[in-house]
């Protein structure tokens, strides 16, 4: 089994910087892709960025230019870099992992999700 536990939300100030970590531990076999979702009250929840295992990266058009997704690989852990915080940014954010746990099967795995609250 695979786990995937974030840490990093809380409050910031509109403008502001906010660090998302999300780590990966468990039966891990092969990373393909991880990611980060947020989702609103009422909302769907949506892509926020992605990185694949060749470093290859997907935003939403409304983070380019103020978030990134670094990793570290060693660690099997992503990270959502977010600056110049705007408060529509305010969401639960959740992190997704498709990692294969064997050669042959792999799935899709959410962290249990952490709030980002923007506020000043």
């Amino acid at each position: 089994q695979v786990q995937l536990v974030e840490s990093g939300g809380g409050l910031v100030q509109p403008g502001g910087s906010l660090r998302l970590s999300c780590a990966a531990s468990g039966s891990i076999f092969r990373i393909v892709a991880m990611g980060w979702y947020r989702q609103g009250p009422g909302n769907e929840r949506e892509l926020v960025a992605r990185i694949n295992a060749g470093g290859g990266t997907d935003y939403a058009d409304s983070v380019k230019g103020r978030f990134t997704i670094p990793r570290d690989n060693a660690k099997n852990t992503v990270y959502l870099q977010m600056n110049s915080v705007d408060p529509e940014d305010a969401d639960v954010y959740y992190c997704n992992g498709y990692i294969y746990s064997s050669v042959t099967t792999w799935n899709s795995y959410w962290g249990q999700g952490t709030q980002v609250t923007v506020s000043s």
